[in-house]
């Protein structure tokens, strides 16, 4: 099946139409992370890099840690935009962009994204690491596509809408779990995670500036749901997209945070760099590691 212009836009380059990556350019151990400036934090732990590039929020490194070589790319903020950096890295690795179709053999890539996020526990403290095994997606891109409930978790969701008194207004939750092999690398080291991925920073996180909320109690109701000994532990904002379109498309994919506020004790930590830089090189030694 060839895959019309108009629905997979492919730059005179030869590259994808927003990440401007080549399909030599991918690596297939790919680290996301949400700040374009936090791609060169992290290329400064590369070797043999290859390139950088950018365009828009979409800033890239491709080079090699401990030998294995790694796809560094920024995604900015929200779910919609890992909607375009999964789908055209997929397409990078499973399309064929000379004559426009897939494949015959897949290719699986494994992604982490990199990020920040804030505590919904008091038990959580600033600094902490919180792998999230499972993302909450309150905003609606995986609803979209076709089969969703086929790689989310239809009773999770029934009983958080349930017990968090969920708007009738809002898109239908949706929940996904991380790769498993992810989840071992990581599961030594960071706090388990159930994380909400929300579609925006103030109202979609209960914070209030001058805007009342739809549902005034959801951070007590969200600290308080628990599930098959999962409890909510922190929010950020594209994990659940991730995870989703990547159990979608065959990826391994899992979102690894620092904590930097927590919402219960209503503190924050703006010198947090220290910190994502220690997560960072912790990463790229679990993804590298046999």
């Amino acid at each position: 099946m060839r895959i019309a212009e108009s629905e997979l836009i492919i730059n005179a380059d030869g590259s994808a139409f927003h990440i401007h990556l080549r399909p030599e350019d991918l690596a297939d151990k790919v680290i996301l992370v949400g700040d374009p400036g936090r791609v060169d934090m992290v290329g400064e732990f590369l070797t043999d890099k290859e390139f950088r590039k950018a365009s828009r929020e979409f800033v890239s490194i491709t080079g090699k840690y401990d030998g294995q070589r790694i796809t560094v790319l920024s995604t900015g903020i929200g779910t919609d935009n890992i909607d375009i950096v999964m789908t055209e890295l997929d397409a990078l690795a499973n399309i064929d962009f000379t004559t426009r179709e897939p494949k015959p053999e897949h290719r699986r890539l494994t992604v982490l994204r990199i990020g920040t996020c804030g505590a919904l526990q008091p038990d959580i403290p600033l600094g902490s690491f919180i792998f999230s095994h499972i993302s909450v997606g309150c905003d609606g891109l995986l609803n979209w596509y076709a089969d969703r409930d086929r790689i989310a978790l239809p009773d999770f969701e029934e009983a958080f809408k349930k017990a968090v008194h969920w708007d009738r207004h809002l898109p239908d939750p949706y929940f996904v779990r991380a790769s498993e092999s992810l989840i071992r690398r990581f599961e030594d080291c960071t706090v388990k995670g159930m994380t909400i991925s929300a579609p925006g920073f103030y109202g979609p996180q209960g914070r209030v500036v001058r805007n009342a909320l739809a549902m005034p109690n959801m951070l007590e109701d969200f600290e308080h749901f628990s599930r098959e000994g999962y409890r909510i532990t922190n929010f950020e904002m594209e994990g659940s997209a991730l995870a989703g379109l990547c159990a979608h498309l065959g990826h391994d994919a899992g979102t690894v945070c620092c904590v930097i506020a927590n919402r219960y004790l209503k503190d924050a930590d703006t010198d947090y760099k220290p910190s994502v830089r220690k997560l960072v090189e912790l990463s790229l030694k679990k993804l590298t590691v046999d």
